[in-house]
């Protein structure tokens, strides 16, 4: 007599614990307490009279009978989710979800959007802002562009190409250079007011100003103090607004370059050993909009001059000749 299959939520507690090694945030997925979830898959284990996961204080591994049905529930489930997203996608065909970091949206992508729609007017873009990782299992995220390593190892599933190499250069308004400058030495920075963008540091491990001014040569510059946000957007339109100096990512501040709104005081550039990179799933990647969207990326971005942000040159009354706005 064939034994009844195990509950299904206990599958899905298993499958989603494996892939996350974590119950706090399987649970999280799944919307339901850490408790309740290792209650279902201690059923399970029970219901299969084998031990699936090694448990640790802290810690969480898959057992050999773990690892043997991981993977076959993983695509199971992943069956199930696209048969359903195929559902959502009858009925409305012509959205196509794009996760991005804001400040990449607001500074970058926002601006040149219309231009995708005006050439595929057959696709309504749907853009969803968020510092988070898309989950393209469960968040209905067609594709998303995020800031990345250089050299970070990446899943299997998913297709990741780079965008655009990310530098860190100093940026201020004419403003502000007409206020407090001119500036004509990286020394002159260590008295003005410092903005700083903390999702570099807390989030992408980038250079800080620290480092910018330890390779400008100056010391003992106090970097300890100024204004803060945690969004690359925030940060720019106090810079814009003549807040201070800001040290952000060049790609951000590019159309803010372009146009004279901001200048950079100094050529020092920092590499960053990060990227904006195109990530979709891999069995997603020849689905018509996401193909358009990927292509019409990389022309935008072949499209950027970056001699557009060639930093001013001071003479002894300030501002002599800004950068291109051409």
């Amino acid at each position: 007599m064939n034994r009844a299959p195990p509950p299904l939520n206990a599958l899905r507690a298993f499958e989603a614990a494996a892939r996350h090694l974590s119950l706090t945030k399987a649970a999280l997925e799944l919307n339901v307490t850490p408790g309740a979830l290792s209650h279902q898959i201690r059923g399970l284990e029970d219901l299969l009279g084998l031990k699936l996961f090694d448990r640790g204080v802290r810690s969480l591994a898959l057992t050999t009978a773990g690892k043997a049905l991981q993977p076959g529930l993983q695509t199971g489930f992943l069956h199930i989710r696209d048969a359903l997203a195929s559902l959502n996608r009858l009925s409305d065909a012509r959205a196509l979800v794009i996760s991005t970091p804001p400040g990449f949206t607001s500074k970058w992508l926002a601006p040149r959007l219309y231009r995708f729609s005006t050439a595929h007017p057959e696709t309504d873009v749907r853009v969803s802002s968020s510092l988070n990782n898309a989950n393209f299992t469960s968040d209905g995220v067609d594709a998303a562009i995020r800031n990345l390593s250089v050299n970070l190892a990446h899943d299997e599933a998913l297709e990741v190409e780079k965008l655009i190499d990310l530098a860190l250069v100093a940026v201020c308004s004419p403003a502000f250079v007409e206020e407090h400058g001119p500036f004509t030495s990286p020394d002159m920075l260590k008295g003005m007011p410092l903005i700083h963008d903390d999702s570099l540091i807390s989030r992408l491990a980038a250079p800080s100003w620290a480092d910018w001014f330890a390779a400008a040569g100056v010391r003992d510059a106090d970097v300890s103090r100024g204004l803060r946000f945690n969004t690359s957007d925030h940060a720019l339109d106090a810079t814009v607004e003549g807040a201070g100096v800001l040290l952000t990512f060049d790609a951000l501040a590019y159309d803010d370059l372009r146009t004279g709104r901001l200048i950079m005081p100094f050529a020092l550039t920092l590499p960053s050993g990060r990227c904006y990179a195109f990530i979709c799933p891999k069995r997603r990647r020849e689905a018509v909009d996401v193909r358009a969207f990927h292509a019409w990326l990389k022309e935008e971005v072949a499209a950027l001059d970056w001699m557009k942000r060639a930093p001013p040159i001071f003479g002894p009354r300030g501002i002599v000749r800004k950068a291109s706005n051409c």
